[in-house]
């Protein structure tokens, strides 16, 4: 089993294509990556837990796209 270095955050799942060139690009150089949707609105504690574990599961970047608001960056940061 590999462990993701980069994890992909997404606001809502209809923010998927958003994010398709850089899962395209992961892909193509074989870094380990993961897609994860917690929403800083919806599931604020979903997202505090998946932000604060990222580190001790090997994952070094986290690459947030919502597109509604920009609170997800904001608050995977906090």
């Amino acid at each position: 089993m590999t462990v993701p270095r980069v994890a992909i955050l997404l606001g809502s799942e209809s923010d998927r294509p958003a994010t398709d060139d850089a899962v395209r690009i992961l892909q193509e150089f074989a870094v380990d990556h993961e897609v994860m949707v917690a929403s800083a609105h919806r599931t604020p504690e979903l997202l505090d837990r998946y932000v604060r574990a990222a580190e001790g599961r090997g994952i070094r970047v986290i690459i947030a796209a919502a597109g509604g608001a920009a609170h997800l960056a904001g608050a995977a940061a906090a």
